[in-house]
């Protein structure tokens, strides 16, 4: 990664080919030559490179923001193909950030993309954040979203926040020095397990290119100057409804980082935080995940083969069971109708729980144990690790 000093605006040159390429940019009194020698001198940091970092990063460097910082460790998958449109089939295997920047530069050679192929961690935040001007969250997991945010209103960046999961969208603006921050809106997390991934929930693949665009849009006006942006209001979006609507948002003179007396002056443990890991790289994990017994898919293939008897609970959801399915499998109750059925399960043999990934059937052998159920364990890794270790002609999704 090379470093490029920061240049004032004035002083910034557009080439022929540049005036060509931003002609439609040029001619818009808001932006003209000034506005986008501001693009051009402006430095920009996204935080992911998956479904919201796509649109971002293609759309900033379409645009011709001078300097882009990408921050991702992760490599593509094939799942990341139905939304995660910078990357493409031939980039499966690929570290991300890899691909991210070919593509970017691909739009736009004028440009500099720098890379940190790193985990965001409270060690490294500040030193990657403070060169930018603007720092976009285009993350999915709570712990770096709190991340983020202490981390820009430590160093008086703005933060454009964007969230997704399955047909719902959010973004908003946090700048501590004209409005609220992250904590302000959300001062605790929610408790572990509540809300899912969108590898377990699933989300619509065009949902984050609509939640990208606006937070890309966001970008750009800060960098302008121009227009009201999302500062101290949560934007809504509900795709199934095809409905906007607006959340007014306050300052909390209690918030601990952005408040009048904060006590909050240094990052700190996110994950012990939020009781929650913030990477699948991670070795952290909460109270809560210890005390649920597990066993592994190698294992209850073995009590299978041993024809022990115990019951093999799937806690996915009916259309999940269309994708795949174990016919091993004894019982098949989703996870919210657990309760209502306990009577089919016999506390007095075993019960080996199994969803998708392991988080679900997790809750559920925690649920079991709080009404009585003392014999039940949760299949690590759910019905993908089975597809993967066990039977690879499953598929896994």
């Amino acid at each position: 990664m090379s470093v490029r000093e920061h240049v004032a605006p004035e002083a910034i040159e557009l080439s022929h080919e540049e005036i060509k390429r931003y002609s439609r940019h040029l001619i818009m009194p808001e932006v003209g030559m000034k506005g986008q020698r501001k693009l051009k001198a402006a430095s920009v940091l996204l935080v992911g490179t998956g479904g919201l970092g796509s649109p971002l990063g293609m759309y900033l460097a379409a645009a011709g923001v001078g300097r882009i910082g990408l921050v991702d460790y992760d490599v593509v998958d094939e799942s990341n193909l139905q939304r995660q449109i910078i990357h493409g089939t031939r980039d499966v295997g690929r570290p991300k950030l890899e691909s991210a920047k070919e593509r970017m530069l691909d739009i736009n050679p004028h440009i500099q993309i720098d890379t940190y192929e790193t985990l965001l961690t409270s060690e490294n935040a500040l030193e990657i954040l403070e060169p930018y001007d603007v720092i976009v969250d285009g993350t999915d997991n709570f712990p770096t979203r709190y991340l983020v945010n202490d981390a820009c209103v430590l160093l008086g960046k703005p933060n454009v926040y964007g969230s997704i999961f399955r047909f719902e969208g959010q973004a908003s603006v946090f700048d501590a020095s004209q409005g609220p921050c992250y904590r302000c809106l959300f001062p605790e997390p929610p408790p572990p397990g509540l809300v899912p991934s969108c590898a377990e929930g699933g989300v619509l693949g065009v949902l984050p290119g609509t939640i990208g665009a606006i937070q890309a849009t966001e970008t750009i006006k800060i960098i302008l100057g121009i227009g009201e942006t999302l500062v101290g209001r949560l934007l809504l979006y509900d795709a199934l409804k095809m409905s906007f609507s607006f959340v007014k948002l306050r300052k909390n003179p209690e918030c601990p980082v952005c408040g009048e007396h904060p006590t909050l002056t240094e990052l700190i443990d996110y994950e012990q935080f939020c009781g929650m890991p913030a990477h699948d790289q991670t070795a952290f994990a909460s109270e809560a995940e210890e005390l649920v017994p597990t066993i592994s898919v190698e294992e209850v293939k073995a009590k299978l083969e041993a024809g022990e008897d115990f019951i093999l609970l799937d806690v996915r959801e009916p259309h999940e069971w269309e994708i795949v399915d174990l016919d091993v499998a004894t019982h098949h109750i989703p996870k919210g109708q657990v309760l209502e059925h306990l009577g089919e399960l016999d506390t007095a043999r075993e019960i080996i729980v199994y969803c998708k990934m392991g988080g679900r059937s997790a809750d559920v052998v925690r649920l079991l144990r709080e009404h009585g159920y003392t014999r039940v364990k949760n299949m690590a890794g759910g019905i993908n690790e089975w597809a993967a270790r066990i039977d690879p002609r499953l598929p896994i999704y």
